[in-house]
């Protein structure tokens, strides 16, 4: 039962707390969509996406407007296109996103998720095919977002598709070399991808998962961050139980808004993700939460601790709150969309390796980095081994979002607006990498693997 303080308490997040739900994601198989002439595919794809999401952008609102919290996108996850486009007689795959793409414009939806590949052990021509479009299918497309899950604990890590990744991820960049390698932030790089994962730009509907599903997303550091000034000075004890209970109540308001939209879209509920997602908005900020532990700036000694206690309590917090947890789950760290990573990054107090450190220990891993323009395609390729790697050995998810930012050096920094923020330019090693990644082939499975 919801008493008067409830109420109150979350009156005042949303209001002076920045608390909101970050999205509510709606998955749709796609796999009965498949057909030999990719024209017809590709219609009954924009068919079957535009009848099962038609109300969802109305029923976002009418939840915002009866129950006063912000729901700040409406978005769907489909099939990976490279299962559902596999049947079609076609070597081009970016009618696909387009028709995606389309049927986004038409729904009035956020994102789309799912212009995806699933390649950690090996490739079909379906991959190869759906890999090659990634760079056009993101520059001529404005809502369309991509992935690519290149490793698992269980099978390794793919480094012919990492070295190829490289590649994808500059020729992205050049061709939204106007807008400062845009389409790479709608492009994610995994390990240990998750089926019912509702934030972009990662997001994709598993072929375990049901016909239609709704995931919802929730935010809030800076609730959090507001609870952890009560606290000052308190021990860790006292730290971490006061983010559990923070928590408890930011993922009740998810669980609430997940089975609303449920029951008035009659589609089954997915899951609550009870990742903090930050925002560009002073006081929406993980970055700002690690300090306000006791770090002078996020970056320095003792920011992967607190980092990891954070990510902890939340998850304890949140599973007690929701019927079903899924998705990512847990602290969000994207350098362009936090102001305090973007300070921290600026100030030089925060590096691309620490960054790697502290995703031993949260959600996901290298997000929304900026990095040089002429870096090399095989650096790049070497960046996301490395964190792919720390996702294999440690069974858990991670990812890479970076961006080589056209004709942009060290220092500079590249607008992208909205939730996605600006990104300081950070530098990387100079030292090569190439011989590393023209070797291919795979790196083979970690012991932990054998758990049968």
């Amino acid at each position: 039962m919801i008493n008067n303080t409830e109420i109150l308490q979350t009156i005042e997040m949303i209001n002076q707390q920045n608390l909101d739900i970050r999205t509510i994601t709606m998955g749709i198989c796609l796999l009965d969509c498949a057909h030999p002439d990719p024209h017809i595919a590709c219609e009954q794809i924009y068919n079957k996406i535009c009848e099962k999401a038609k109300n969802l952008v109305a029923v976002g609102e009418a939840i915002e407007r009866e129950y006063g919290v912000p729901i700040v996108n409406k978005r769907v996850s489909v099939t990976p296109i490279s299962l559902v486009a596999a049947s079609s007689v076609t070597d081009d795959y970016v009618p696909f996103a387009k028709a995606l793409d389309k049927a986004a414009k038409t729904c009035g939806i956020n994102f789309i998720g799912g212009f995806s590949a699933l390649v950690q052990k090996g490739y079909t021509e379906s991959d190869r095919k759906l890999i090659k479009a990634i760079p056009e299918a993101l520059a001529s497309t404005d809502f369309v977002c991509s992935s690519v899950n290149i490793g698992s604990t269980k099978a390794g890590l793919n480094m012919d598709a990492v070295a190829e990744i490289g590649q994808v991820i500059k020729e992205t960049a050049r061709l939204t070399e106007e807008k400062d390698g845009f389409g790479c932030a709608k492009l994610v790089i995994f390990c240990n991808a998750v089926e019912d994962n509702p934030f972009m730009a990662g997001a994709f509907h598993g072929v375990g998962e049901g016909e239609c599903v709704i995931n919802v997303g929730i935010s809030g550091p800076g609730v959090v961050h507001h609870a952890l000034q009560e606290v000052k000075g308190q021990p860790f004890d006292v730290v971490a139980e006061t983010i559990k209970k923070t928590a408890f109540r930011i993922t009740r308001m998810g669980q609430l808004v997940a089975q609303e939209a449920s029951n008035r879209l009659g589609v089954p509920f997915g899951i609550v993700d009870l990742s903090l997602a930050p925002t560009p908005a002073v006081g929406d900020s993980v970055a700002r939460i690690l300090e306000e532990m006791g770090i002078e700036v996020c970056g320095t000694h003792g920011t992967t601790a607190a980092l990891a206690l954070l990510n902890d309590a939340v998850k304890k917090g949140g599973v007690m709150a929701s019927s079903h947890v899924g998705g990512l789950s847990g602290a969000f760290i994207p350098v362009s969309e936090d102001e305090g990573m973007i300070a921290a990054a600026s100030s030089g107090v925060l590096t691309l390796e620490k960054l790697e450190v502290m995703t031993c220990v949260c959600s996901v891993g290298l997000d929304m980095i900026a990095v040089p323009g002429d870096t090399p395609a095989e650096t790049i390729s070497a960046i996301i081994a490395d964190e792919a790697a720390i996702g294999m050995v440690n069974f858990k998810t991670t990812a890479v979002r970076i961006i080589p930012a056209p004709g942009k050096n060290v220092g500079d920094l590249i607008e992208f607006g909205g939730l996605l923020g600006s990104a300081p330019v950070m530098p990387v090693h100079p030292e090569s990498s190439v011989d590393f990644i023209r070797r291919g082939g795979r790196i083979p499975a970690p012991m932990q693997s054998l758990k049968n």
